[in-house]
């Protein structure tokens, strides 16, 4: 009875000492993260300009809701004023009415974002702040485009360099070099080779193999930017994505490896049964990383595409900058953050993974 009374004893201890070890810690990420973070979220809902005299006011949540608020309306086909029959252009396609016409504009106006057909009904989605909801679509879209590259090409060359062959070393050490190069040295170096015209390599390419004119606008093209910034991404990132899923493979023991063999597993099976499985933790850091950086990508959008197009970093950049709306600016942050949380959750809940596997 003493010596577990002793042992309670000893582990109260341990633990206020644990407490007081991490306290300077605590303190420090409440200075330099929690902090801002609040300020972040109060901003949000003022009217705050930036480096402006201006009067503050709290506005609730009015900065959400103009950024953030969309509707959906059905759309009518015209009718000819002659002879009130509906109307068909030259082509056979029925005639709807504008979308001006049916887009709510009070108290809130709304603009034509996307029009689509369903179910025979042609209908109009409009926004308060349709270059928001494009931010949002093409950050989200670039970020499962070339997260899913990244981990496909990844792993495969993690499995490539994981194996031993003659040169091995020097192949790691040159698989980073993308990853090593200043992501805006490497956002001019495609600039160069995507340009509009022989001079670009891309264009060389395609004219040489004869499957291009040697004048395609990969830059100024909207149906080619968004995949232009995606190859530029998956060029660069793929070998940090390789470097973590290295890293986890090289704590699976060869001996489950030696077994299976020994059993008639196939590689294939193997990689199922084995790598898969015990690779799942790294995979899951990788997956949160990458997700998290690309949910922010920044650099590469405003080098190569300005105000053309813009991710959701890029477009808070425009409102704290451009318009000095820095309540709106933290509004979209805030926004940035909870997408963000949403995406890291949800890989640990898909992948299975405990949050102490990934610590």
């Amino acid at each position: 009875m003493g010596s577990r009374k002793k042992r309670s004893e000893l582990a109260k201890r341990e633990e206020r000492t644990a407490y007081k070890l991490l306290l300077p810690a605590l303190i420090i990420l409440l200075v330099i993260a929690i902090y801002p973070l609040g300020q972040v979220f109060y901003t949000s809902f003022t009217n705050r300009q930036f480096a402006s005299s201006q009067e503050t006011d709290f506005v609730g949540i009015d900065n959400y809701r103009s950024l953030l608020s969309v509707t959906v309306q059905k759309l009518d086909q015209e009718l000819d004023p002659d002879t009130n029959q509906l109307m068909f252009d030259d082509e056979g396609n029925p005639v709807y009415e504008r979308p001006i016409a049916v887009l709510p504009r009070e108290p809130i106006r709304y603009r034509e974002y996307k029009q689509f057909s369903l179910f025979g009904n042609r209908y109009v989605l409009g926004a308060t702040d349709v270059d928001f909801i494009d931010a949002v679509f093409n950050t989200i879209l670039f970020t499962l485009s070339s997260v899913i590259l990244e981990v496909v090409l990844g792993l495969g060359i993690a499995l490539v360099v994981h194996s031993n062959f003659r040169g091995r070393g020097a192949t790691r050490t040159a698989m980073l070099i993308p990853w090593a190069v200043i992501t805006v040295v490497s956002a001019r170096m495609w600039e160069w080779m995507l340009a509009p015209n022989r001079t670009g390599f891309f264009n060389t390419l395609l004219d040489y193999v004869g499957a291009g004119n040697g004048r395609i606008a990969f830059l100024a093209n909207s149906d080619l930017q968004l995949w232009a910034m995606v190859a530029v991404d998956v060029w660069k990132t793929t070998p940090f994505m390789a470097l973590l899923l290295l890293a986890g493979l090289q704590t699976i023991p060869n001996e489950l490896y030696e077994a299976a063999a020994i059993d008639g597993a196939s590689p294939v099976k193997q990689f199922f049964n084995i790598t898969f499985p015990l690779l799942k933790p790294a995979l899951a850091v990788a997956l949160i990383f990458r997700t998290l950086d690309a949910l922010r990508v920044f650099d590469v959008f405003q080098v190569l595409l300005g105000q053309s197009q813009y991710s959701m970093a890029t477009y808070n950049y425009f409102q704290l900058i451009g318009n000095r709306n820095m309540g709106l600016a933290s509004a979209i942050g805030v926004v940035i953050f909870i997408i963000i949380f949403g995406f890291a959750i949800g890989y640990i809940k898909m992948l299975g993974v405990d949050m102490d596997e990934t610590g």
